[in-house]
């Protein structure tokens, strides 16, 4: 080989390097790489359910109804368009006393947006949400967790606070609500022996419109509540309680 040929080679590796780092800190739930992200407390007792892509009929309705048969608050992520065809599900998230964060106005994919997309995307679902609310956003989280600095940027000055996840079941898929819970679970347990908090993804609704059938995750939430029902030590949390 060359001295030219090795020095490509040597260009060629180190630009597939960076590529591929750069692609980890923008797509992987917990990489730090962009900025500081909130994933998780280090209390191995914690668990935060947290759900996106909503509101959505009669899937938020049902599992508003499952978590207060629980006493149980969780984290709602959610989608600003959805917020203004359907703000009085948005209303009974709040008045049931769950945390609310932004989800976007669309759902974009935002690490691929410009910077004025960005800002678009972030104000317009906190005004949303704010309109129907009546209470500030504190809290936001990218759309399947893509991000780049500009997204984190935004967020901070705009007051939020970005939050990924470290539990990620896929109930998106075409998964019963057993395997949805066996899913989660396991991820718990993974977590509890390394000592840390678990912050779980679960959807009340989908990007694709409202109506999305999401009642397996409900259905997994119950499973997954009833599996703790009778450990103290376990307590269920929103993600603000490891700000």
């Amino acid at each position: 080989m060359t001295q030219t040929q090795t020095a490509t080679t040597a260009l060629l590796t180190a630009a597939a390097t960076a590529a591929a780092t750069l692609t980890y800190a923008a797509l992987s739930a917990q990489s730090q790489l962009f900025g500081k992200i909130l994933i998780a407390g280090d209390n191995p007792n914690q668990i935060a359910l947290t759900y996106d892509d909503g509101p959505n009929d009669i899937v938020t309705e049902r599992l508003l109804e499952t978590l207060a048969r629980h006493q149980t608050r969780a984290t709602f992520f959610l989608i600003g368009r959805y917020v203004q065809q359907r703000p009085a599900i948005a209303r009974a998230i709040a008045a049931a006393g769950h945390l609310i964060g932004n989800h976007t106005m669309t759902h974009p994919w935002l690490a691929w947006q410009s910077p004025a997309r960005i800002r678009e995307e972030l104000t317009r679902c906190n005004a949303a949400i704010e309109d129907a609310l009546g209470i500030p956003v504190r809290y936001f989280r990218a759309p399947h967790g893509a991000r780049r600095p500009a997204v984190l940027r935004m967020a901070h000055e705009l007051g939020l606070t970005p939050v990924q996840w470290n539990i990620l079941p896929g109930d998106w898929k075409p998964l019963s609500p057993r395997e949805i819970a066996d899913r989660t679970l396991r991820g718990i347990l993974r977590n509890q022996r390394q000592n840390r908090s678990s912050n779980i993804v679960l959807h009340d609704g989908g990007q694709a419109g409202l109506g999305q059938p999401r009642l397996p995750s409900v259905e997994a939430t119950a499973l997954i509540l009833h599996h703790y029902q009778n450990q103290p030590k376990i307590a269920f949390v929103t993600v603000d309680s490891w700000t």
